[in-house]
């Protein structure tokens, strides 16, 4: 008897056996069906080794007392008796709920699992096809299959067999299910069965041979008349069969369902014919199939119907399959491809995903498949449907590295064991991993992890995931260093055509030269080739995603050469995260980031620091230059260092723009262009204004010393005074200067010349930094004017000369260096011209209108697309700023918040005056901030100015590719700018114009 307050000795065993709920189990061992077993030690300890005991006790219960009261007796004998029997029937209960139930419903079946014939390890299609054999319905199928299935289960919980071969029983069960349905559908309409030669081609995992137990069955079914027969009647004939055989599988009866037969592979999908001809398919394939659907060709394998049609299908297919490579869309097909499709996974589940999250099974599987395509074309080795088979294929002939091989090979294993295991519970499609505790424990105890299944089970998935992760794109590249490398005895390495293959396939234009840059950083037994070697399949893959792969790897090697020796620059790339990627981003992305970084390569140290990407604010440039040209020798020393860094913040800049807008694995792409626009703006006007300030000084310097004899200021026009630059604008300026007290109006006059002469010879020196060109055609009298003027000056020629364009080009007046209080002085005494009291009489108005139509037709380039122009087109730069520069000049005497430079910020203030409504506000500046960011993708890709997009079609994708277009995608790029800036013109027509 048991002391009160004290545990039953039972109890406490069932806790050590692995019973969560011992009283549970302690009431079911006590009913009156178990008497045979509970005095049994061998039936706790079978219990005890499945993955969940409590529900394997309950199975067997239900099981039990399911028997007729004659077979009982046979049962619970046959259980003690025959060890083999009881572990795999526990094995089952404990495993599977779904199979549980079965079992309850169809009590006989237990037998099936009792003898174990040497064929009864590995059945193959034939034996499956035998246990099928008596299914007449879709009831006695789903039965028969039932009971297939409990087979399959018990081997592979009990390890009789891998996760691989129990793949590919499923898929044998798969295919003898697919037959005996077909059976079914034709003596149900035996009619058609005689019109018509059907086909059934398997897809995906099972054609693969590496179904899962719940999954999808892929298919595609290929027709053909019986001799004789109408063509047209056949197929529909065809088609009826093959829907038939369709519902026989997928629809719920009694006995619940098989699996869904998906055709949704097919040629045009669910929108092309349900069966098709030989000759169509191949046509079909000929004409119009894109990369993805030769891919899913790789596993296509005939497996139910007429044997030679199957056959023909596949021979005829299986060449195309294995030139896929050699298409001309093939690399932008797959860089597309390549794209993760995790975008289409909840959020909430991303974490918990086995498929299709990040270092999941499709990680492994595309990878592979990739692969193949790439080399199967010249190595029939790799034809292989399993994803198993061709990794082990792939690392015998050098084409993945044997220990990546060795280590992907055990993370798909384990992975897929999961997948297994989550299904079989209740026999429902998932990939989702669970998040119960109980539901981990029994997953975790499944795969044979009993000290602390849940810790265990998410430690070993982490990790394995994580391998998946590191390897499943290092695996492209790693093989083509070892192609240029000395390789250890035994390792077998990529041919140079095999690697030529490769990188041709992962978007390289020239594979030749990558091969000879991947042997000239990577070869050798120094420390630097070692990093190196680390560092570049991550870095080839980073490469492989942008427009220009070459110029990636080329920037690198450049800048390797150029930096290799110095300790620090390798041990950034490997050691902070983000350097390498950012590096890499910014080194693939056009010409004048890498311009500019190979002209001071030490510059690469911004990419590693956190803060090092942000802009430097005005006062901190001005105080940086000003302390350079005080150390330097003479004017042009002190103007060179001056440039030298502008040229560093124009790199931040760049790199900073490119980084936001093509996203990092940590960070993704920034959401909102017009910041990105904003940003780029206001730095390079800063930088141009402290290299303005630092030019100013050292021309006085050279000459006078600290003090000029007149006051002299810069003042910024167009987009300088709008702090708006681009990458390739000119600093639009005015000069003004005042006499200091005593000196001669000449003498000063003199001086203020002399001193822009020299800003201006200083800042155009040749050197290895880019210009700064001051422009200075908008002051008084245009190129006919003196260059620099009094403010006296200045007040007396707008008082008596000014034209309305002048005052509409002082809107953007503001200054920019030299004496702040003579450049506020100007400001203010410019004020009233372009801000005029009472607003824009009809006569101005009319004069802006007519300005605008002259320079729209006489300024636009000879040939130029107007749709396209970012400046000067339909709904471009001009458009929008005159709109708004015409808000300004009519309501900026009444309105303070029109009286500034920016136009998004004058844009922005008309709308909350109420002079623009929202809608025609937001589209003028979507139109704006479009234009701008196509100017200043010009600039980064071709490191030349550009108003329009270029022809040149690896220039116009890495345009696509800054602005968010994928690869393959420029057209939509084009479309949409057609489109943004059409809807903007509209605006313009009516607010300007008065339309």
């Amino acid at each position: 008897m048991t002391v009160p307050g004290r545990r039953s000795s039972t109890f406490t065993r069932l806790l050590r056996h692995g019973f969560t709920d011992p009283s549970g189990a302690e009431r079911l061992l006590d009913l009156p069906e178990l008497a045979a077993l509970r005095g049994d030690p061998v039936l706790l300890d079978a219990l005890g080794a499945t993955a969940d005991p409590d529900l394997a006790l309950r199975g067997l219960v239900r099981l039990v007392e399911a028997q007729p009261e004659t077979e009982r007796s046979t049962l619970t004998t046959t259980l003690l008796s025959a060890k083999p029997f009881r572990d795999r029937l526990l094995g089952v209960l404990g495993a599977s709920e779904a199979l549980a139930d079965h079992l309850a419903r169809h009590p006989g079946d237990w037998e099936t699992l009792v003898t174990y014939e040497a064929a009864d390890l590995h059945p193959g299609v034939t034996e499956f096809e035998r246990g099928l054999a008596e299914a007449t319905d879709p009831v006695s199928l789903r039965v028969a299959y039932r009971r297939c299935l409990l087979g399959i289960a018990a081997r592979d919980v009990c390890g009789t067999t891998d996760v691989a071969q129990t793949a590919a029983e499923l898929a044998d069960l798969a295919t003898a299910t697919l037959r005996a349905a077909l059976a079914i559908a034709r003596a149900a309409e035996p009619a058609d069965a005689a019109q018509c030669r059907l086909a059934v081609i398997a897809m995906g995992k099972c054609g693969g041979h590496e179904l899962n137990y719940v999954s999808d069955v892929d298919v595609i079914f290929v027709g053909e008349p019986v001799e004789g027969a109408d063509e047209a009647k056949a197929l529909q004939a065809a088609t009826r069969l093959a829907s038939h055989l369709m519902r026989i599988c997928s629809e719920t009866t009694v006995e619940g369902t098989i699996w869904p037969v998906d055709a949704n592979l097919r040629p045009e999908g669910r929108n092309g014919p349900l069966v098709r001809t030989l000759s169509s398919h191949l046509a079909y394939y000929q004409r119009w199939a894109k990369t993805w659907e030769f891919q899913a060709l790789l596993k296509a394998r005939p497996v139910a119907g007429d044997p030679e049609l199957g056959s023909a299908y596949v021979d005829a297919v299986s060449p195309m399959v294995w030139q896929a490579a050699e298409r001309e869309n093939f690399v932008t097909d797959v860089q597309a491809m390549r794209r993760r499709v995790v975008d289409n996974i909840p959020v909430a589940q991303v974490d918990r995903e086995l498929k299709l999250g990040p270092g999941g099974l499709r990680d492994v599987e595309f990878a592979v498949q990739l692969l193949q395509l790439v080399h199967g074309r010249s190595d029939a080795t790799l034809h292989s449907g399993s994803t198993l088979d061709a990794l082990a294929a792939l690392a015998a002939g050098g084409y993945v590295g044997r220990a990546d091989a060795a280590q992907l090979d055990e993370a798909y294993r384990f992975l897929r064991a999961m997948e297994h295991r989550i299904q079989l519970y209740r026999l429902r499609r998932t990939h989702l991993v669970p998040e119960g505790d109980e539901d981990l424990r029994r997953l975790g105890r499944s795969l044979g992890l009993r000290t602390d299944p849940v810790a265990e089970l998410n430690k070993e998935w982490r990790r394995h995931a994580s391998v998946v992760r590191r390897l499943h794109e290092k695996i492209f590249y790693r093989p083509l260093l070892d192609a240029v490398a000395q390789l250890a005895p035994g390792e077998i390495r990529l041919s140079p055509k095999a690697a030529g293959q490769r990188l041709e396939a992962l978007g390289y234009a020239d594979p030749a030269a990558a091969l000879r840059h991947l042997e000239a950083l990577a070869s050798g037994v120094s420390r630097k080739a070692a990093i190196q070697r680390t560092l570049l399949p991550v870095l080839l893959g980073w490469f492989a995603d942008s427009a220009d792969p070459d110029a990636g790897l080329l920037g690198f090697r450049k800048v390797s050469d150029a930096l290799g020796k110095t300790p620090w620059y390798l041990r950034l790339l490997r050691d902070e995260g983000a350097a390498a990627e950012n590096l890499a981003r910014v080194l693939s992305a056009g010409r004048l980031a890498p311009d500019l970084l190979l002209r001071a390569p030490e510059a690469v140290a911004i990419l590693g620091d956190p803060e090092g990407l942000k802009p430097r604010g005005r006062d901190h440039l001005e105080q940086e230059v000003l302390a350079a040209v005080g150390r330097a020798d003479d004017a042009e020393q002190g103007v060179a260092a001056a440039r030298g860094v502008r040229r560093r913040e124009l790199f931040r800049t760049a790199a900073a723009d490119l980084i936001d807008a093509y996203g990092t694995e940590d960070s993704p792409r920034t959401s909102d262009p017009g910041a990105l626009v904003d940003r780029v703006g206001q730095a390079v006007t800063d930088l141009n204004a402290a290299t303005l300030a630092g030019a100013l000084r050292a021309a006085v310097r050279a000459e006078w010393g600290d003090e000029l004899p007149t006051r002299f200021a810069v003042i910024g026009m167009g987009r300088f005074g709008g702090h708006e630059l681009g990458y390739g604008s000119d600093a639009d300026v005015l000069f003004v200067h005042e006499p200091r007290p005593g000196v001669d109006d000449q003498e000063a006059a003199k001086a203020a010349n002399r001193v822009v002469t020299e800003m201006r010879r200083l800042l155009q020196l040749p050197t290895t930094d880019p210009p700064l060109l001051i422009d200075a055609d908008l002051r008084p009298e245009g190129r006919s004017g003196p260059m620099v003027r009094t403010l006296a000056s200045y007040q007396a020629y707008y008082r008596r000369w000014s034209l309305v364009w002048e005052s509409q080009a002082l809107l953007r007046a503001a200054p920019m260096a030299g004496d702040p209080e003579l450049g506020q002085r100007f400001i203010e005494l410019v004020d009233p011209l372009r801000y005029p009291a009472e607003g824009l009489g009809e006569d101005a108005v009319r004069e802006i209108r007519r300005l605008k139509a002259r320079m729209e037709s006489e300024r636009l380039p000879r040939g130029a697309d107007p749709t396209l122009h970012a400046k000067l087109g339909r709904g471009g730069l001009s458009d929008v700023e005159w709109t708004v520069q015409l808000l300004q000049m009519r309501h900026g005497w009444a309105e303070p918040g029109l009286r500034t430079t920016p136009t998004r910020a004058a844009l922005s203030a008309a709308h909350a005056a109420g002079l623009i409504a929202t809608e025609e506000a937001q589209t003028l500046d979507e139109a704006w901030v479009l234009a701008t960011r196509v100017r200043n993708a010009v600039m980064l890709v071709r490191g030349r100015p550009g108003d329009t997009f270029p022809s040149e079609p690896r220039e116009l994708a890495a345009v696509g590719r800054y602005l968010g277009y994928g690869p393959g995608h420029v057209g939509e790029m084009v479309d949409d700018y057609r489109r943004i800036t059409r809807r903007a013109r509209a605006v313009v027509d009516e607010l300007f114009y008065g339309a």
